[in-house]
């Protein structure tokens, strides 16, 4: 353990003794052990390096429900987000594990063990207390409400946790430093004050000028230490918002700041989050932290109204200021004035003085569309990386999902749209019918139900990955359940790109009739089981983009109706 130069304890739980870590790691290999989400991977590489300190675990339940209730642990120590460890009890009933058992962690990327936890009980949630509580909500709008209801397992393991390796990052391995090595480092660079700034989002030129007015008034120098963990659903990936960290950092007057990364899974708790980062950062050895408008908030809820209030994050860490042994730096946001070129808090500019500012939706907007972003608002190198990584609609990747009854006319219609597509140029074209699919991708599959949707789901694997990297992908399978589609829809959206699903609605006696195979008459003869449309359901959408039948509109006519659909949202169009 090192004293903190705040008079506390930082507790770094790695060892440094090789025979003892060889030892546990012998003895990990042999105990029963769970896979980490990719959550609790975060809270254990902070429990390990000392991030979390007082915290040497996962919260016991007495802890839990102290933590919940109190915003403190049982022996009075503040502290106000739960860590837990949750499991299926399933899982744990076949290990064996009940307190007193010894239980490996193990990363979810290389298998390695990285701790092993001292079960010291084993409890269930009171969930609904935790939502209301700790995150002032039961909204499931909340990203931790949600998390909380519907991803965390059923059952919460507690107890001490010891070191056997650390978590091994392939990504900007430079700038990922533990507390000691962060305070290491102030110690190296003779800093005595030091502010440090939490951000999960790109830095701008207000953020720039908010930090330094803050190491100005405080004499410190700055700690960047943006959050490269969880963070709220459809943010900017860490990839390009390191990229932009880097890039924005020599901006600084020479030896005012540095950056260094920080591994934490956010909750997006508000007022309660705020109180924990500070806690965070003065084990990382700040002396001073940050505290802007609507810290951690998670946005709107389900009536459109904020969860929190803007100032409540800062209000809460301010009531702790004595004992969270670090200098709270309350910042008002800031807005620019184009008559003197500069940024200002806007609770300081005088009445009538012209402001401008440029929101996040508007930021997207722009980045979606290629339109300009002023210099004024970021910086030219932090705007070409944002390019990159958010090419404007022209450059993303599509995916039009076909859907219909065999022989519908869905393939006549796909490769129609495929020349269309490619008469257009700009991107690549892939086109994934039904049957090329079950010969090349799904050969050993049947059609049962589950075997089914396994095919449908390999589908939308190959149109997301085909859609994140720019293209347009054409799928056209029958894909009879509403569910799987759907599930392909997220796949897609995930992967960043627009998602179309268009039902071909033909009747079935046109299809039929289209039939020049005779699998119908196969099938109502009793030859084929299980055919769509015969003895198995299709189950038409309600979320289409665009419904079509070719006995009432020509194939030509439903593919312009397509491209109408696409240039509408800018996908194709004028580059």
């Amino acid at each position: 353990m090192a004293n903190t130069p705040h008079g506390g304890v930082l507790k770094d739980l790695h060892i440094r003794d090789e025979p003892i870590r060889a030892a546990l790691q012998a003895e990990a290999e042999t105990l029963p052990h769970v896979t980490l989400t990719e959550r609790q991977l975060c809270d254990l590489e902070l429990i390990l390096n000392g991030g979390f300190s007082p915290l040497e675990g996962f919260l016991t339940q007495a802890e839990y429900a102290s933590v919940v209730a109190g915003q403190r642990l049982p022996d009075g120590t503040l502290w106000t987000i739960p860590i837990y460890l949750d499991v299926d009890r399933a899982e744990l009933d076949r290990l064996g594990v009940a307190a007193g058992s010894r239980l490996a962690l193990r990363d979810p990327r290389d298998d390695r063990p990285l701790a092993i936890l001292a079960v010291a009980d084993l409890y269930q949630p009171d969930r609904a207390a935790e939502a209301e509580q700790v995150y002032g909500t039961s909204d499931p709008a909340h990203p931790a409400v949600h998390y909380l209801l519907h991803s965390t397992r059923d059952t919460f393991v507690g107890g001490r946790v010891q070191a056997v390796n650390a978590p091994q990052h392939h990504d900007y391995v430079a700038i990922r430093r533990s507390p000691s090595e962060v305070r290491a480092l102030f110690r190296k660079l003779n800093w005595t004050r030091v502010v440090a700034f939490q951000t999960r989002n790109p830095m701008h030129r207000a953020h720039r000028e908010l930090t330094v007015r803050a190491a100005r008034m405080r004499h410190a120098n700055v700690l960047i230490q943006p959050v490269v963990g969880l963070t709220k659903p459809g943010d900017i990936d860490h990839f390009t918002r390191v990229r932009v960290y880097q890039a924005i950092m020599p901006k600084y007057p020479n030896g005012m700041a540095q950056l260094s990364l920080l591994p934490l899974a956010m909750r997006m708790g508000g007022p309660r989050e705020a109180v924990w980062h500070a806690i965070i950062r003065k084990n990382f050895g700040a002396t001073h932290f940050i505290v802007g408008r609507d810290h951690a908030g998670p946005g709107k809820d389900s009536r459109g109204s904020d969860f929190y209030g803007p100032y409540e994050a800062q209000d809460l860490v301010l009531r702790y200021r004595d004992e969270l042994d670090i200098e709270v730096v309350p910042f008002q946001m800031l807005t620019y004035l184009p008559d003197t070129d500069e940024y200002a808090p806007v609770n300081e500019v005088p009445e009538g003085v012209r402001t401008l500012n440029i929101s996040g939706t508007e930021l997207r907007r722009r980045l979606k569309t290629g339109a300009p972003i002023p210099e004024w608002f970021s910086y030219p190198e932090v705007v070409r990386i944002l390019r990159e990584a958010n090419p404007p609609r022209d450059r993303q990747g599509f995916t039009v999902f076909l859907t219909g009854l065999h022989a519908s006319g869905k393939e006549a219609i796909a490769r129609a749209l495929q020349v269309a597509l490619n008469q257009e140029g700009g991107r690549s074209v892939s086109l994934l019918l039904g049957e090329t699919i079950r010969q090349e991708l799904s050969s050993e599959l049947g059609f049962t139900r589950r075997e089914r949707d396994i095919n449908v789901a390999r589908i939308g694997f190959v149109a997301a990955e085909l859609t994140r990297a720019g293209a347009a992908c054409i799928a056209a399978p029958i894909a009879p359940y509403d569910a799987a589609r759907r599930l392909v829809r997220q796949q897609v959206a995930k992967a960043g790109g627009g998602f179309y699903l268009v039902h071909v609605a033909t009747p079935l006696d046109a299809c039929i009739k289209n039939d020049r195979a005779g699998v119908y008459q196969r099938a109502i003869a009793g030859e084929i089981k299980g055919f769509t449309g015969i003895d198995d359901v299709y189950e038409a959408p309600a979320d289409a983009e665009l419904v079509a039948d070719v006995t009432k509109t020509s194939i030509s006519q439903i593919v312009h109706e397509i491209i109408l659909l696409l240039e509408r949202d800018g996908y194709i169009g004028d580059r």
